[in-house]
């Protein structure tokens, strides 16, 4: 289905329109008119893009603002932006690759953190015996926060159970959950506390919920600068300035419709007959509906949600996600279809 304009809480096709339930634009910022506005004033300061190495003699104080901002919001000592969420999880993955004797990944972890040669951390439900022995080694564990078809934060109680033989590095996928969790979206980094993880890092895709084609690297301030001199990131170009400054100056912007989003969830929460075949978190914005033809009830309703076939699943992925720019009526559609169901 081809659209002409960037879908919101509508969507046109073929000059009908339809209410949008999927995208990955939790807090409604590609179409909200003071984002858009800061937007544009950065972009008439900044330029439309800016293509040389961050490592260059030139350096622009709008990735110093952006970046600053972003390891407040973290709660890290330090953060970096890259281009996308994609690089940002591939810059990480080459930074300690050298440095990591093996990697270990959660079940459904994304794509962006794919290491060669890395073992699962469960085998048939239990924990990989090779990280409970004796061997004494630097390990690496990669996860999603929130991983696909989940609802919430991925249970990370297992890593108590690591020998403590083990060097740990944990590196967390923060897209999914990166301005939905903690408070004021703050994501899920800085409750993670395990006294046996040497050093945790987390990056995520900016593309969701904070609005802006971009990526960002969070962890301590000596990893940043190990992933600064990373050959991939000096060769490369940096994330838009304009779009980085917004980052900052979007602060207030952000808040407000993170605010706004649970005030929306509660509503649904309120609403929704809880059900095996449309499971509800009220501090997550996605529901997973398994119910035969429910496509086609929903066209039929003039509603279109997320439908298609995802890497980490066997067969086809249907995702209804809920923004905070969606009004109460098109909550109470969609919930009295869920519920007739």
């Amino acid at each position: 289905m081809k659209v002409t304009k960037c879908p919101d809480r509508k969507i046109t096709i073929n000059k009908d329109t339809y209410l949008y339930f999927g995208g990955t634009a939790y807090l409604g910022l590609p179409n909200h008119k003071s984002f858009k506005k800061l937007l544009i004033k950065n972009i008439l300061k900044w330029g439309t893009t800016y293509g040389s190495s961050r490592n260059a003699n030139i350096q622009l104080e709008a990735y110093e603002e952006g970046e600053l901002y972003l390891a407040n919001f973290i709660q890290s000592e330090a953060a970096l932006t890259v281009t996308s969420g994609m690089l940002a999880g591939k810059l990480v993955i080459e930074t300690l690759t050298p440095v990591t004797d093996c990697f270990f990944y959660f079940p459904e972890t994304h794509s962006a953190l794919k290491a060669q040669n890395s073992l699962p951390v469960f085998i048939e439900g239990e924990i990989n015996p090779r990280l409970v022995d004796t061997t004494n080694e630097k390990i690496t564990i990669l996860t999603d926060a929130v991983p696909s078809s989940h609802l919430g934060a991925i249970d990370l109680s297992v890593l108590k159970s690591i020998a403590p033989t083990k060097e740990i590095t944990l590196v967390i996928d923060e897209s999914h959950s990166l301005g939905l969790l903690g408070i004021n979206g703050c994501g899920i980094y800085s409750t993670i506390n395990f006294p046996n993880i040497n050093r945790k890092i987390m990056f995520s895709s900016l593309g969701k919920s904070f609005g802006l084609t971009g990526g960002v690297i969070a962890s301590d301030k000596e990893f940043i600068q190990q992933v600064r001199i990373n050959d991939s990131f000096v060769s490369s170009a940096g994330m838009n300035p304009a779009f980085v400054q917004t980052l900052a100056d979007a602060k207030n912007i952000y808040i407000k419709q993170h605010r706004k989003l649970l005030e929306k969830l509660a509503y649904i929460d309120s609403k929704l007959i809880p059900k095996d075949k449309s499971k509800f978190n009220s501090n997550y914005p996605v529901i997973y509906p398994v119910i035969l033809g429910l496509n086609e009830v929903l066209n039929k309703e003039k509603i279109i949600i997320t439908h298609f076939s995802y890497p980490n699943l066997a067969g086809v992925l249907n995702r209804i996600v809920f923004t905070a720019n969606h009004k109460k009526k098109d909550l109470d559609k969609i919930i009295a279809i869920l519920n007739r169901y």
